[in-house]
């Protein structure tokens, strides 16, 4: 897959948590990263129940889905169509100036297409992305098995439980560049959910998203979708 660096209209400006740092993103290869999981079995069995439905498998694993960089925001305000849409909580890995950062974010996705082409279900929507992040020293030591990754809807908990069932996200940066034009360019990714509490999208119009650690940190990010906005 070859991705293309784009040119935001309106920059990202992220707070460095524990600093008083900003870094503003302008310029960046955008992707959702798909079919995460650590264990392949399990990851097969998605791709079969997937397939049974009449929805492709994945010409690779994970998959990486291009974006368009504006799909990404931090506003907090965001429009969908009439369709059936719903988010779920990720870690974002970030590379700015060949510095790696860690925040959160939604893949929000419209289920309807979803059930005809995986990737226009993913760019039909807006990435809703935390305005915070974590400066990550060393990549490849960045351990999110012990965090605790929770969304609500409505106010509803929707997701809760740790990450350990991801590839590390050395794994999916690593598989990110290795198969794309990225390069040494800035990028942001979202790598990957958790599985739903009750198995079933939400069609909601508030989103929380929250990211425990260990040692106390938490990332948090609140987001509203408005219904029939575009057309």
């Amino acid at each position: 897959m070859q991705t293309q660096q784009t040119t935001r209209q309106v920059p990202l400006t992220f707070r460095v948590v524990g600093t008083d740092q900003t870094i503003v993103v302008t310029d960046f290869h955008a992707v959702v990263a798909g079919y995460t999981g650590r264990d392949p079995k399990a990851v097969q069995h998605h791709i079969d129940e997937l397939a049974a439905i009449g929805v492709a498998p994945p010409p690779e694993v994970p998959m990486f889905y291009r974006m368009d960089s504006d799909l990404f925001e931090t506003s907090g305000e965001h429009d969908t169509t009439e369709n059936l849409t719903s988010g779920e909580i990720e870690p974002l890995y970030i590379r700015h100036d060949g510095k790696y950062y860690l925040g959160i974010g939604s893949d929000h996705t419209d289920r309807d297409i979803e059930a005809r082409d995986i990737g226009d279900s993913k760019r039909a929507c807006p990435k809703p992305v935390s305005n915070e992040v974590i400066a990550v020293e060393s990549l490849k030591d960045l351990d999110l098995d012990e965090c605790t990754a929770r969304s609500w809807v409505d106010g509803a908990l929707y997701q809760e439980g740790s990450l350990s069932g991801l590839l590390k996200p050395a794994d999916v940066v690593e598989r990110l560049l290795a198969r794309t034009d990225i390069g040494d360019a800035d990028f942001m990714c979202l790598g990957g959910t958790l599985p739903l509490l009750n198995g079933k999208f939400v069609d909601g119009t508030s989103w929380k998203l929250e990211l425990s650690f260990p040692n106390g940190t938490t990332i948090e990010h609140n987001y509203k979708i408005k219904k029939g906005s575009l057309r």
